[in-house]
């Protein structure tokens, strides 16, 4: 009977509070930038559950939990979030946070007094609340003194801004180096991206498959959100010939998201890795066949959460990796940051219209020496690599039995080396450079000598050495990214038949 009694109250004082606010509209509206088009809430009034499209995903509202006056309550919260111009998908956040809150907090909430803001929130906030129910609380706050109803006034905004909310770091991940692929990891990454431009280009890729390696690279090469991949649509992309070259450029356009206001997105352009060029030529040339327009997703993806799934997907059952688009795009950053990018080209890398933004990055970048060392394979980090991919270990004997298109030779940066073990398919069967390209494949059999594989990385050191040097040590180079690819994976075999880094 209490309980009754107490639900009672709590209504009638949400009723009192809705009875003075303006009549709720009959039609909701709302712009899905994702699919770029005008969105309608019917009944608005009368629903107890509605439909908001986020990032091409249907995501239901159900205010169920909730009693009549209380629904009609965060119903006149979330027509006003959208008039403040706040996204579609922080207002459905904000409305959501009202279940942990319930009818009861509902109801102090919205009788509470100015004078009464401080103690209560003090109390309140040692609920130990979702981040989302105190937005909502917030929020609620914010509508009374829109309609300065019970004491709130437009006064009062500064009081609201300023009770706190539950403190999230952010970049817990990042400064704790779990957000980060490993060099192994970006290697195989790499290789995987090269293969799968090798079969595109020699017509051995199926569409999907060619949109699958397209969406890695440009989570991978480009540090994309995945609404941003699933965005791309086939008027983003421009395949362009190079007049005198025998390559083709890709570049793709696509926009800034996360701002804190919408005034400060703008496109953004980007060009692929000349290698990888061949990926987006076949994806436009099929869809373009299948009679695609501009409009048609370039991935065929129609949402941010499909865009995770899939890249998350590939990455697991192709390249064996636990890691998601996120950790893409913090280790692009990471990249960027090591190889001495200013703090306004690691923003317009992001997409961040504020410079100050990703300044974690900088926190946890390596100092330069650490970076020299990372290059030449000698810092703790390479010196405890994980075991890379190959076939087997074959002795002197069995390399000189092998076919002469199997043994291993090549003469990478003017550095002739020779003798390092055979491949299973053959030389003249790869597309890669020799060397720099065989050690970490899969295909490739080192031979089981130490001093030959010593001789090597003492090789490649010299050469990064005077790349470094010579200030042509860019870490987002692609031909420097090889060769410290290289090195790392010369020193994974070093330590695999050595059992200790040298």
């Amino acid at each position: 009977m209490k309980r009754t009694t107490a639900r009672s109250a709590a209504d009638r004082n949400a009723s009192s509070i809705v009875d003075q606010l303006p009549a709720l509209p009959q039609m909701v509206r709302y712009y899905d930038d994702f699919d770029e088009k005008q969105r309608s809430i019917r009944d608005f009034q009368e629903v107890s559950s509605f439909v908001v499209y986020v990032d091409g995903r249907a995501i239901t509202v159900g205010l169920d939990h909730l009693s009549v006056p209380h629904a009609l309550l965060i119903k006149h919260v979330f027509v006003n979030l959208l008039a403040q111009g706040r996204a579609p998908t922080t207002a459905v956040k904000y409305v959501l946070g009202s279940k942990a809150i319930g009818d009861a907090g509902l109801s102090e909430i919205s009788t509470l007094a100015p004078v009464q803001a401080g103690v209560f929130w003090s109390v309140f906030f040692s609920r130990e609340l979702p981040t989302e129910a105190y937005a909502c609380a917030k929020s609620i706050l914010q509508l009374l003194c829109k309609h300065r109803l019970g004491g709130w006034s437009e006064s009062y905004f500064e009081l609201i801004s300023a009770l706190p909310l539950p403190f999230k770091d952010k970049y817990a991940v990042v400064r704790s180096g779990r957000a980060f692929v490993s060099v192994n990891e970006e290697a195989s990454i790499v290789r995987f991206l090269d293969e799968a431009a090798a079969e595109s280009g020699s017509g051995r890729l199926s569409l999907k498959e060619a949109q699958e390696a397209a969406m890695l690279l440009c989570a991978y090469q480009f540090g994309m959100r995945p609404v941003q991949i699933a965005f791309l649509s086939l008027r983003d992309l421009k395949i362009r010939d190079n007049p005198g070259e025998s390559f083709t450029s890709a570049y793709i356009t696509f926009r800034m998201v996360k701002q804190r206001a919408s005034s400060t997105t703008k496109p953004l352009v980007r060009r692929v890795k000349s290698e990888w060029t061949s990926l987006f030529v076949q994806i436009e040339n099929q869809l373009r066949t299948d009679n695609a327009g501009g409009p048609d997703r370039l991935f065929g993806i129609h949402s941010a959460y499909g865009a995770t799934r899939q890249i998350s997907a590939l990455l697991r059952t192709r390249l064996k990796l636990e890691a998601t688009a996120v950790n893409l795009r913090h280790t692009a950053a990471q990249r960027l940051v090591d190889a001495g990018a200013s703090h306004d080209e690691l923003a317009e890398f992001l997409g961040h219209s504020d410079s100050t933004t990703a300044l974690v990055y900088y926190e946890t970048s390596a100092n330069q020496a650490e970076r020299v060392n990372s290059a030449l394979g000698i810092s703790e980090i390479y010196q405890r690599v994980a075991r890379i991919a190959h076939d087997r270990f074959i002795s002197a004997e069995e390399l000189a039995l092998l076919k002469d298109s199997q043994q291993i030779g090549g003469a990478p940066h003017g550095v002739a080396i020779a003798g390092i073990g055979g491949c299973t398919s053959g030389q003249p069967a790869c597309p890669y450079n020799p060397i720099l390209s065989c050690y970490g494949c899969p295909k490739f059999m080192p031979i089981q000598s130490l001093p030959m594989h010593l001789k090597v990385l003492g090789d490649l050191r010299e050469v990064a050495r005077f790349f470094h040097e010579s200030s042509r040590g860019d870490a987002v180079s692609p031909v420097y990214l090889q060769l410290e690819r290289t090195i790392a994976e010369v020193q994974a075999v070093v330590v695999e038949i050595e059992g200790e880094p040298s």
